[in-house]
């Protein structure tokens, strides 16, 4: 091939390429970031065909925004594909059930374009029993699924996933809408299958064949990540812990199980022996009872999930007295401001924090987290950079002081349970803390918003959010002109999602010149109609405009509202409740 081929440039001038085809192909495979590689294809014309021929993997964070038949023509080589369907909003039930997003036809085309696809991570898609049966059967080379808040199949499909997938290596099951028809499928993998690494069912409800996990579990000599369900009992996961001390990656079962002395013995040393051992979660129903079993291997934690563990702030503080390496923490609100006391003072390394709660909240009940274990946290970790907290109250000059003490936030969730709550102290909105968030922290990404909000906020974030990808908002805001400023600023934004805000059309069409830049627009119980609606599809056809009516009897509102940029136009699939404009 000769290198010194004249080359057209994106600008249509000519120049001699320095390096072979071959050469630069070799170059731009070692981009990993899905974003690197988009932006060096838009380069030239050669470098876009580099770019095309050495990738491997593919991520699509919208289903709907391309088409199976246009990603096989535009990249011939691909291996691995990420693939998310349904909006973020579908995870608190605000998308109507078939939707949409299945991935059946992606999987017929991907049998034609792919014979050698070895990896499928999905989310938030419908996926069938015959769509897994289809995968396990059309795909000989298939080494990995990852199947995450994903709906439509059973366990079913998992046999068949395990009795046709001979290289398997990852089986990743977690928190799907799935139909569950016991653990036989355990033993659908065949006796002589060995080459396993990654294992989790945690979110599958029956019992399993714990014969069939075990042998599993014994003969993959490779497994590091095992999660198991909550029906594996303290005395079955000893067995399994002895069988794989290996494994860096564990997902308990049920700690509601009385142990002997001997059995608490067997259970330590089992914990001691996985010398490797960096994430631990589940712990469903551990106490302070069952604790020191697991101290031995807390050392070497980096990521520790208790977001299944109800745990009092005692208990809490005495595990994390042994974690000292600790960078992501998960918990539920029942530690309350005691726990995250001690979470401040033991773990300075921590750069993740989320704070789940552990029921509905009710503000008759002194119950939860407030500002106070938040500054808490904030003054012992000063490298936190991603937080989701979801708490009873909030104040101003708490978030202030969060963000003056950790100014590198990425990530800044904030989830003030009761909505349009002000500050509890001062009775004020809550837009100074907000202010301060974007101020502050000049490498925030993604932000979400709550509480008694009026449109300053709005204006503090469209002035100084410069980095900001992704906003969420919910019952906030005082009129259109607040999405007005945040349309208006915010240059690198990508995704909005807005329920029960009072934004309407003039807010909807003022960002006429910023949609195509962005992955999508999520709107829902807000003030947008139809014809508003109809005019923005009219303006920008390149964009989908879906609209999900809620109300019959109000023709000229429209419920949900879902914009999103796409190369191929109206889906095909849209149910009758959708309506593409």
């Amino acid at each position: 091939m000769d290198p010194k081929r004249r080359k057209v440039d994106s600008l249509g001038s000519t120049h001699l390429s320095p390096f072979p085809d071959e050469v630069l192909e070799r170059v731009l495979s070692l981009l990993k970031a899905h974003k690197d590689r988009s932006t060096v294809s838009l380069v030239c014309r050669d470098w876009y065909n580099a770019e095309r021929w050495s990738r491997t993997h593919v991520f699509i964070g919208n289903c709907y925004s391309v088409s199976p038949e246009i990603v096989a023509r535009r990249f011939p080589k691909i291996r691995s594909v990420t693939l998310k369907g349904k909006p973020r909003f579908s995870d608190f039930n605000l998308v109507p059930e078939n939707w949409g997003a299945d991935i059946h036809q992606w999987l017929v085309v991907f049998a034609k374009a792919y014979p050698f696809l070895e990896e499928l991570k999905l989310k938030r898609m419908t996926v069938s029993d015959e769509s897994l049966e289809f995968l396990a059967s059309s795909f000989p080379n298939f080494k990995a699924i990852s199947l995450l808040s994903c709906d439509g199949f059973s366990t079913n499909g998992l046999a068949a996933i395990a009795t046709h997938c001979k290289n398997l290596t990852e089986l990743d099951i977690q928190e799907n809408g799935m139909e569950d028809n016991g653990g036989r499928w355990l033993s659908c993998f065949p006796e002589s299958f060995t080459s396993l690494e990654v294992l989790n069912f945690s979110s599958q409800h029956s019992d399993v064949s714990f014969d069939a996990l075990e042998r599993l579990v014994t003969r993959c000599k490779s497994l590091k990540v095992l999660k198991v369900n909550k029906n594996v009992n303290l005395e079955q996961l000893q067995r399994l812990l002895v069988r794989a001390p290996q494994l860096t990656e564990l997902g308990t079962g049920n700690f509601q199980q009385e142990l002997t002395p001997h059995q608490h013995a067997e259970l330590e040393s089992a914990f001691r022996n996985c010398k490797n051992l960096y994430t631990l979660s589940g712990l469903w129903e551990a106490t302070s009872l069952h604790l020191p079993v697991l101290y031995p291997a807390c050392g070497s934690l980096t990521f520790l999930n208790l977001s299944y563990a109800t745990l009092q702030s005692s208990d809490l503080a005495k595990l994390l007295a042994y974690c000292p390496n600790l960078r992501r923490l998960w918990v539920l609100d029942t530690v309350e401001d005691k726990g995250l006391e001690a979470v401040g003072s033991s773990c300075p390394l921590l750069e993740e924090l989320r704070v789940f709660p552990a029921g509905p909240f009710d503000q008759d009940i002194n119950h939860g987290v407030t500002e106070s274990g938040f500054v808490a946290v904030s003054r012992g970790c000063r490298k936190l950079y991603y937080v989701l907290y979801f708490c009873r109250q909030m104040t101003n000059a708490a978030v202030a002081t969060v963000v003056q003490n950790c100014p590198d936030f990425t990530h800044f969730r904030l989830c003030i349970m009761n909505p349009w709550q002000p500050d509890h102290l001062t009775g004020e909105a809550m837009d100074e803390a907000f202010g301060a968030v974007v101020k502050t922290c000049t490498k925030l990404q993604r932000l979400s918003v709550s509480g008694r909000l009026t449109d300053l906020t709005f204006e503090y974030i469209g002035k100084y959010a410069k980095n900001l990808e992704t906003l969420s908002v919910a019952f906030a805001g005082s009129s259109d002109w607040g999405m007005q400023c945040v349309l208006a600023g915010c240059p690198k934004l990508r995704k909005l999602e807005i329920r029960d805000c009072p934004f309407g059309n003039k807010a909807l069409l003022s960002g006429l010149e910023k949609y195509e830049s962005m992955r999508s627009l999520w709107m829902s119980a807000c003030n947008v109609t139809l014809n508003g609606c109809r005019l923005l599809a009219k303006e920008m056809p390149r964009l989908n405009v879906e609209v999900m009516k809620d109300d019959e009897n109000d023709e000229s509102q429209a419920g949900k509202v879902y914009v999103y940029r796409s190369v191929a136009g109206p889906r095909r699939d849209a149910p009758p409740f959708v309506l593409t404009l």
